[in-house]
């Protein structure tokens, strides 16, 4: 195997560990996550335990999808989405540092997007 196949191989388990990670958390409607609601107008718990379940559902079935058939618009959103989960933790009041040693979840797909090239045409984004 290449080496370019090899970095493309752990990019894949690393993005694939870590979405099917936080989805499990988000499944199990994880406690500390669904206090982060409120600060976003969501203040009932059961529709922020629904919209986490959903968020759960998404992030597992892209980490499977990145196994199987890694296609290059999920792990461009996988990158804005580990970003962005990244990002609410100042948001809701935690130190600046949870984000940064989050770097990973983002720089992780945002790195295998990279290797796979950006598309040429609208064809491309979702083809491997």
């Amino acid at each position: 195997m290449s080496n370019p196949k090899i970095i493309e191989w752990v990019l894949r388990i690393a993005v694939a560990g870590e979405f099917i990670g936080h989805g499990v958390f988000a499944l199990q409607g994880k406690k500390e996550w669904i206090a982060w609601f409120p600060v976003f107008g969501i203040s009932a718990p059961e529709p922020a335990t629904t919209l986490l379940f959903l968020v759960g559902v998404m992030d597992v079935t892209l980490a499977v999808l990145v196994l199987v058939k890694p296609i290059r618009v999920a792990i461009l959103w996988m990158a804005c989405w580990g970003f962005w989960t990244a990002l609410v933790r100042p948001i809701v009041g935690e130190p600046i540092w949870d984000f940064i040693e989050r770097g990973a979840n983002w720089g992780a797909p945002l790195a295998l997007f990279l290797l796979m090239g950006w598309p040429n045409n609208w064809r491309q984004w979702f083809s491997r």
